[in-house]
């Protein structure tokens, strides 16, 4: 493991802190407390599981496995499935090779989300990210609503050292998108990466606006590799599932960016968002700086949540 990737490690474990003893607590309390393997013993999990925000639908996949694996085997003690447990939840939330398709080719990346979820912070790590590995990376501030959205941005832009179109406030947004575009293709760009305006309690209007940038996007950039990430905050739970999926209607949504997993006790919210949207978690954010947003791992996510 690199240093970075130690340190990010050594962050998410203690991230994960309150969501251990939300989740991980009750399930040895189970494995402890049981002595036989019986519908009880199911049922306790499956109420463990699902009060530690890793949602109904993928519980009810975990604990299938775990009936199927139990009767395979012919397992008797409970102490001895957990490590079944931890692989079911693990294999709930892999991530295929090709989610990062999009650092190979010329690519377009609109990254939406309500306001307050740490989106324009989002973008600006990713930013970093992407130019620290020699790609060529320009950003639109097309959040032009929110006053200080454009300013923030331009300030993670300088710490990134990327440059950015875009941020007047009040500009019309498909029209900063029109602009970046070009820009985009006229400088070579590997990666463009978009900042939204963030309003779901007006959904209409907001549905309009990012159809009409995927319009000029279509339009401008026919063939670029596209990604719709949605900028989730962990510690809202069950809320960022909803969110998700009123997102889910107006744009396809290929990834996700779940922020401020340090210190939520619904860290099992990662789990859930994957398999009710079939949506996976690409990148997850634990802190305030640069390196603080990283790849999503789920070996590394299940290894620090269990402390293995």
């Amino acid at each position: 493991m690199s240093e970075e990737k130690k340190g990010f490690f050594a962050r998410l474990k203690a991230g994960l802190a309150k969501t251990r003893d939300n989740i991980v607590r009750g399930i040895d309390s189970v494995f402890s407390g049981f002595s036989a393997i019986d519908d009880d013993f199911y049922e306790e999990l499956e109420e463990i599981l699902i009060m530690g925000d890793i949602g109904v639908n993928a519980t009810t996949r975990i604990i299938e496995r775990l009936r199927g694996q139990i009767r395979e085997r012919h397992i008797k003690e409970p102490s001895e499935c957990k490590q079944l447990l931890i692989e079911g939840i693990r294999e709930q939330m892999r991530v295929d090779d090709t989610a990062y398709d999009f650092e190979k080719e010329q690519s377009v990346i609109l990254v939406i989300g309500v306001n307050g979820v740490g989106k324009t912070t989002s973008v600006g790590k990713l930013a970093g990210k992407l130019k620290d590995q020699g790609k060529k990376v320009l950003i639109a501030a097309a959040d032009t609503f929110r006053a200080a959205a454009g300013d923030q941005l331009a300030e993670w832009a300088r710490r990134a050292e990327v440059p950015m179109v875009g941020g007047n406030e009040g500009a019309d947004p498909a029209s900063v998108v029109f602009d970046a575009v070009n820009a985009a293709k006229a400088r070579g760009v590997d990666v463009l990466l978009i900042d939204t305006a963030g309003r779901l309690h007006n959904k209409k209007n907001l549905m309009e606006e990012l159809r009409k940038i995927n319009r000029i996007i279509d339009r401008e950039y026919p063939g670029v590799h596209r990604e719709n990430l949605i900028v989730l905050d962990g510690t809202t739970g069950q809320n960022a599932l909803v969110q998700a999926r009123e997102f889910g209607e107006v744009a396809d949504l290929t990834g996700i960016i779940l922020t401020k997993m340090d210190g939520t006790a619904k860290g099992g919210i990662a789990v859930a968002i994957q398999s009710e949207l079939n949506v996976p978690v690409k990148y997850i954010g634990v802190g305030e700086t640069i390196d603080d947003l990283q790849k999503f791992n789920s070996d590394d996510f299940v290894n620090a949540l269990f402390e293995i």
